[in-house]
């Protein structure tokens, strides 16, 4: 018996709806179906009484999710779909983003285009899509405190954000450098369009094999987002007599103490994106970011886009 996933965000009334219609159709049509809430990849956020709380990477799957599971149908927006990957990406299920929410830059179709793109899914007449993510990890000496997977980016700094940081930045086998910024990010490709955007950094398409480090506000005219190969690790170190806050794809995090070392790395487990058209990366950000769009008026015998 065939095998489909559903995770849904469980706050949004028409997600849970359109959940259980999925369920009910593909279990009459002989599918083995399970469901999950997209909270089982939320990682939580740090508290002054739990400033670490330690769930490894290949824990987060639900029940029922294998490597068995032909695919897995996910309803909600951009950070449903980060949460869906954090709990299905170590087993290497591909999912198929449906966008129920507002931006939706992560997702591949809508809810009135869903019943072509569930017959489309389970007939195979689809791409694959992989994108790089990263493995995060607080080590305090030789003990690994805390573990998460990223598939957008990695941000520390002071809690509250009203000063200025101070961090160590090793980017593989090269010589440390000094950070002093409000804070900083690390970004993967797929990352680029999200908070390392705002923060000044440039948009990287998603099948370069590059991160970005972005200093947040640096308090320097040299310091600017520096771009180089997934293949180096990174580790961040705080120069900071204070604890500090890190937080995950937007999503949660844990506290960054000074004697804590932050470790980074491009996972083994990539995202996997059903695609039902060839990606096309610049009309995506044509239709959600605005970018190419005319900014200036053109006559009207120029037709506009």
């Amino acid at each position: 018996m065939p095998k489909v996933g559903i995770i849904y965000n469980e706050g949004k009334p028409v997600a849970c709806r359109i959940a259980q219609e999925i369920d009910d159709k593909l279990t009459a049509q002989g599918w083995e179906v399970h469901s999950a809430a997209a909270k089982g990849g939320i990682l939580g956020y740090c508290q002054s009484d739990r400033p670490i709380s330690h769930i490894p990477i290949d824990s987060l799957c639900p029940p029922g999710f294998d490597e068995d599971m032909s695919f897995a149908i996910v309803l909600g927006g951009d950070g449903t779909v980060l949460a869906a990957f954090r709990q299905v990406a170590p087993r290497g299920i591909p999912l198929l983003t449906v966008n129920t929410g507002h931006m939706g830059f992560l997702t591949e179709t809508y809810i009135n285009q869903l019943p072509e793109a569930i017959e489309r899914a389970i007939s195979g007449d689809y791409q694959v899509e992989e994108r790089a993510m990263l493995t995060i990890q607080v080590w305090e000496s030789n003990t690994l405190l805390w573990e998460a997977l990223c598939l957008n980016e990695m941000v520390i700094h002071r809690e509250p954000l009203t000063s200025m940081c101070h961090f160590e930045v090793t980017v593989g086998r090269h010589a440390p450098v000094d950070i002093a910024a409000d804070g900083v990010i690390l970004s993967t490709p797929t990352g680029s369009t999200a908070y390392s955007l705002s923060a000044g950094g440039p948009v990287v398409a998603p099948g370069v094999d590059a991160l970005q480090l972005v200093p947040i506000c640096p308090h320097s005219l040299a310091s600017r987002a520096l771009v180089f190969s997934d293949t180096e690790p990174v580790v961040i170190n705080s120069a900071n007599p204070n604890r500090l806050v890190m937080v995950v794809d937007g999503n949660g995090g844990c506290y960054i103490r000074p004697e804590f070392s932050i470790r980074i790395a491009r996972s083994q487990y990539p995202a996997k994106f059903i695609r039902l058209q060839p990606p096309e990366y610049f009309k995506i950000l044509r239709e959600k970011l605005g970018w190419g769009l005319p900014h200036i008026a053109k006559p009207t015998s120029v037709e506009l886009p």
